[in-house]
């Protein structure tokens, strides 16, 4: 911990006391930071230390003649100088990457995969999201005949996603056609989002097709489905019943909010976009830096990666009094090692599916 406000037995006093509040769930007094080694001070001294840091913000006196606990701007504080301090641990990430290594690679079972790994490492409710990008595009398509009625269209993405579909259509088609409507989709349809497919493109296409334009409209409505499917928000949770332990969440009535943020998925997705998803980093929202009132007592932690050119964040939420520094250790470590697993270049979605 460094910063110009603070000594560096003020740094030393307000890590032992957010470690001790993490640890025990109490105020923390002068007489118990005595006994700290690293501090080495009086308790006189000690309290007078803690009652600077008490004007200055960064802790609270819960009650008269009781200890301290961190404010929110303490635990801020103590979780920036993690985040600057931390290193990997190779040990850790290849634990990791050998737990990912026998998982599909959809999506979603990365996601699903992604927040049971992160409650499991951290024993707080593991979090794993996507959101809605809208700037999923095709780089290619290609089509393969099967029969009259039947054939293959394959769509490449970037960072090797491949997605395939195949269609069943009522009525007669050629290899020919097949052939045609790839070499037209690539002219008309390469490298546009699902916006950007309008019209007066699909009308295009039918005219340039000729009498083999209904072969479009299938075809489109499979292009849709498999872009909507690819850059559709999700997010799973894992570990909620470990909310069970806090004290923090003791009450019912809190606890009951915070199970319908976790259950309602749309409005936790709401939460972690109002935070905006833009810093690679690790991301830390204490208490009210949360947008909703309901989470208030609660800390956000997530990290982003990249899938297939997809942003990804993996991430717990638990109680203030957080273990942040196993936490942000095991989050990076996370993200790390999913990224080395599933980065650009790391992952090939295939699917084969006779999905109409």
């Amino acid at each position: 911990m460094e910063d110009s406000k603070l000594s560096k037995r003020k740094q030393q006093i307000l890590k032992a006391i957010v470690d001790a509040h993490i640890s025990h769930g109490e105020p923390v007094g002068s007489k118990y930071l005595s006994q700290d080694a690293e501090i080495s001070a009086s308790s006189a001294t000690i309290r007078n230390e803690m009652a600077d840091l008490e004007e200055m913000g960064y802790l609270i006196q819960p009650h008269t003649s009781s200890g301290r606990v961190p404010s929110v701007l303490g635990y801020r504080y103590y979780v920036d100088s993690l985040v600057r301090q931390y290193a990997e641990t190779r040990n850790e990430i290849d634990e990791i990457n050998e737990r990912l290594r026998y998982k599909l690679t959809e999506m979603d079972e990365i996601l699903s995969e992604a927040s049971h790994l992160a409650s499991s490492f951290t024993d707080y409710t593991g979090i794993a999201f996507k959101t809605n990008s809208g700037k999923v595009r095709i780089n290619r398509f290609d089509a393969v005949y099967i029969s009259q009625r039947n054939f293959h269209l394959v769509m490449s993405f970037s960072g090797n996603i491949v997605k395939s579909k195949t269609l069943i259509v009522g009525f007669a088609i050629t290899r020919e056609d097949v052939s045609r409507f790839a070499e037209a989709a690539n002219i008309y349809l390469a490298n546009l989002t699902s916006d950007e497919i309008t019209m007066p493109i699909i009308m295009k296409l039918e005219a340039l097709m000729g009498q083999s334009s209904p072969i479009v409209h299938p075809a489109i409505k499979a292009i849709y489905e498999v872009m909507s499917e690819l850059d559709t928000a999700d997010i799973k949770v894992e570990g909620v019943n470990k909310l069970l332990k806090f004290p923090e969440y003791s009450d019912v009535s809190k606890l009951r909010d915070i199970l319908g943020v976790l259950e309602e998925k749309d409005k936790l997705l709401d939460v972690i976009s109002s935070k905006g998803m833009s810093n690679d980093g690790i991301n830390v929202y204490i208490g009210n830096e949360n947008d909703d009132d309901v989470m208030s007592d609660t800390t956000l932690i997530f990290k982003n990666i990249y899938i297939g050119g997809k942003r990804v964040a993996i991430g717990v939420i638990g109680p203030k009094r957080m273990d942040y520094s196993k936490v942000i250790r095991m989050i990076n470590k996370l993200a790390n090692g999913m990224d080395q697993m599933f980065g650009e270049g790391g992952l090939r979605l295939l699917t084969d599916g006779n999905d109409d």
